[in-house]
C-alpha cells in the first residue's frame, strides 16, 4: 500500500514538474516574441539570437520574422550590395531569406562569397564561442566574431572594394 501511495505522489510530482517546465517554456517564448515585436532594426534583433549585428549590411529596407519557425525575409534598399569583410568579398542579393535560431542561421539564400574566381552561396551560419562559421554546402570557413560587430555599408561595385582593400 505504501508503494502505491509513493508511486502516485511521484507521478503527481513529475506531472507538476512537467507543467512547470511547460509554463516556463511558454513564458520564454512569449517574452521573446514580445521583445522581437519591439525591435525595429533587424541589426538589433540579431544579438537576441546570439548573432553579431554586422552579419547584414546597413541598407535594410524591411524585414519579417516568423516567431513560430524562425523563418525570415530581409529586403535591401540598395542593389547590388557588395561588402568587404577583411579580405573577403560578399554579395547580398536584394532579398535574403533563411531560418533564424539561437546562434545560427540555416537555409540561407541571397548571400554569396567570392572564393578565388568563383561566387559560392552561403547556406548556413553558426556562432561557436568567439568564432563564426560560414557554410557553403559541405565546406565551411571560420572567422572571429569580432570581425562582424560593426554593421557594414553596401557598395554598388565589387571592383572599387577590391581596389580599396589592396591599397
Amino acid at each position: 500500500m505504501a508503494s502505491s501511495s509513493s508511486s502516485s505522489s511521484s507521478s503527481s510530482l513529475s506531472s507538476s514538474f512537467r507543467s512547470a517546465v511547460t509554463a516556463l517554456i511558454c513564458i520564454c517564448i512569449l517574452s521573446t516574441e514580445a521583445s522581437m515585436g519591439e525591435v525595429e532594426d533587424v541589426h538589433d534583433l540579431l544579438p537576441l539570437f546570439n548573432l553579431p549585428k554586422g552579419l547584414l549590411p546597413m541598407d535594410i529596407k524591411s524585414y519579417s520574422l516568423s516567431p513560430s519557425d524562425g523563418s525570415f525575409r530581409v529586403e535591401l534598399s540598395s542593389h547590388p550590395c557588395y561588402v568587404h569583410f577583411d579580405a573577403n568579398l560578399v554579395y547580398y542579393d536584394k532579398i535574403i531569406t533563411g531560418k533564424l535560431g539561437l546562434g545560427k542561421v540555416t537555409e540561407v539564400s541571397g548571400i554569396q562569397a567570392k572564393k578565388l574566381f568563383l561566387w559560392v552561396s552561403v547556406t548556413a551560419i553558426a556562432v561557436d564561442g568567439e568564432m563564426i562559421e560560414f557554410r557553403v554546402g559541405a565546406l565551411s570557413q571560420k572567422f572571429p566574431v569580432e570581425d562582424f560587430q560593426d554593421v557594414p555599408p553596401c557598395s554598388a561595385k565589387a571592383l572599387q572594394l577590391a581596389r580599396a582593400s589592396s591599397i
